[in-house]
């Protein structure tokens, strides 16, 4: 009954390091709050660079920077600055061995637990403003067709000269606001088209997604939604991100150095065949285990469409896991041959670990396995805790919602159809609802499985994918994290509460 309660109770449930212990946290605060010239003593200095991060506007850790300018013949000169947080935590240390058994960040709606202490994620380690800082940074020439010429890597101190949100940076790029450095973010954008091109030229599959974000207040309890476009300041950060790791995997595996890959396995057939005849259902054509060429242009067109949210996340929830693995089989969304995670070393212990790779601290192979197979697995049990978190809040909302207009109706769409029901998406929420054959009461269905839909026999009513209708709330139970939903034609009910199950001892 208390939303303030939500997070705490999800660290509870999935075992979640919430807390530093004392030894960690007093080893966190040995750094002092500045960059010292002893810090700096060695470090190629880039502090004269015009150079600035691009975030979201509820960032505290600022992993990467960036600098960008062009030659006269035309070519690209691009930094990517990556926050040196292995200068600070070392192997062996009570911060590393605390990072390591964490693993990651996780992120809920308004509040972040942290794999490092505050006094260097948020602080020494973020990449902040007008300060000096300490970075691992990947130098990066290409030609004016934004093939890569050549790439160096060296330890640095830099000094951001402006902290963008995405949303400021956009701005910017479209003249709503000035900055001295628009011209250098519309150099950037010009960068992006070009990686984004020979992307595609690949066959890596892009969805530009927009985000849905939870809005609550200091109590927990949500006020709101808000959706994040996943425009052209994202895609730049994420293509100039994209070619860092692409850059360390490659040059690390060139010089014979064990590599914690992230790795990403090819779809099943049967899992690209069924996704083939969902997107069919929807009014788009693919072959029957389409190519990622074919699968690019379907989401190309369907995005501008209100069933692309729901058919990138179908197509995603039917392709294997990217995990980490010392083993390189090549990841197979981005099409790549060699990839690894080097750019976010503050929130992930993988990307620590490649930087001491980089920069001379072998990890062997037999440790590597060790440490990929657990990152792998507390990032899907961080993941599930955060989806946890941000569909309880949603519930909440829709409840609150429901006791001031019980008779509020939402848009739905059918997804798939099964013999004993159907499932559908509520479009405004990103979540699934379903109904059961006895559910339907205002006919009687029958399931047609050659057509995949259920057909009314006295309305004729058709229910199959790509169907739309109106719903109402019915019940939700905060516990189970689940939702009840009525035609919008029917009358709510006030004892529409799911039946209990009974209990096998």
């Amino acid at each position: 009954s208390d939303p303030s309660c939500d997070i705490r109770a999800a660290i509870e449930e999935y075992e979640l390091r919430s807390d530093f212990p004392a030894g960690v946290k007093a080893e966190a605060t040995t750094f002092g709050s500045k960059v010292t010239p002893k810090d700096i003593k060695g470090r190629e200095d880039l502090r004269e660079l015009e150079c600035f991060t691009i975030d979201p506007k509820t960032a505290k850790d600022f992993d990467d920077a960036l600098t960008l300018s062009k030659d006269s013949n035309g070519h690209y000169h691009l930094g990517v600055h990556i926050a040196d947080v292995s200068h600070y935590v070392k192997s062996g240390s009570l911060l590393d061995e605390e990072a390591k058994r964490r693993c990651n960040s996780t992120y809920f709606p308004g509040t972040c637990i942290p794999m490092l202490p505050p006094e260097l994620s948020e602080s020494l380690c973020s990449l902040k403003p007008r300060v000096n800082r300490l970075a691992s940074t990947v130098f990066m020439e290409f030609d004016s067709n934004g093939t890569l010429v050549k790439y160096r890597f060296a330890r640095t101190v830099i000094k951001s000269a402006k902290r963008f949100t995405y949303s400021e940076a956009k701005e910017v790029l479209d003249g709503k606001k000035q900055s001295v450095h628009a011209p250098t973010l519309h150099l950037m954008v010009e960068l992006c088209h070009h990686l984004k091109a020979k992307r595609y030229e690949r066959g890596s599959i892009e969805f530009a997604l927009p985000e849905l974000r939870i809005l609550i207040d200091e109590k927990g309890v949500p006020t709101g939604t808000e959706y994040i476009s996943y425009d052209i300041t994202h895609q730049l950060v994420e293509e100039f991100m994209l070619k860092a790791n692409e850059v360390v995997a490659l040059h690390l595996s060139e010089k014979g150095v064990p590599v914690a890959f992230r790795v990403h396995e090819q779809p099943a057939e049967d899992s690209l065949r069924d996704f083939s005849i969902l997107a069919g259902a929807f009014g788009f054509q693919l072959s029957e285990t389409p190519t990622p060429e074919e699968i690019q242009t379907l989401f190309n067109e369907a995005l501008d469409t209100e069933y692309g949210q729901y058919l990138a996340t179908s197509y995603i929830r039917r392709m294997r896991l990217a995990v980490y693995s010392p083993d390189n089989i090549g990841h197979y969304g981005l099409n790549l041959t060699h990839y690894c995670h080097f750019t976010s070393p503050i929130r992930r212990y993988v990307d620590l670990v490649i930087h001491r790779s980089l920069f001379g601290e072998t990890v062997e192979k037999e440790n590597l396995e060790v440490i990929t197979a657990f990152c792998s697995e507390q990032e899907r049990i961080s993941e599930k805790a955060e989806n946890s978190v941000i569909m309880l809040k949603k519930l909440r909302l829709l409840y609150a919602i429901h006791k001031e207009d019980p008779y509020k109706t939402y848009t739905a769409v059918v997804t798939r159809v099964r013999p004993f029901g159907v499932f559908f998406e509520i479009l405004d929420y990103m979540m699934e609802g379903f109904f059961s054959l006895s559910d339907l009461e205002s006919d009687y269905y029958v399931y047609n499985e050659s057509k995949g839909q259920l057909l009314g026999q006295h309305t004729g009513t058709t229910l199959k994918a790509g169907h739309r209708f109106e719903v109402m709330l019915s019940y939700v139970d905060f516990i189970t994290l689940e939702s009840k939903w009525i035609f919008a034609c029917e009358e709510p009910s006030r004892n529409s509460r799911p039946k209990k199950k009974k209990r096998r001892y």
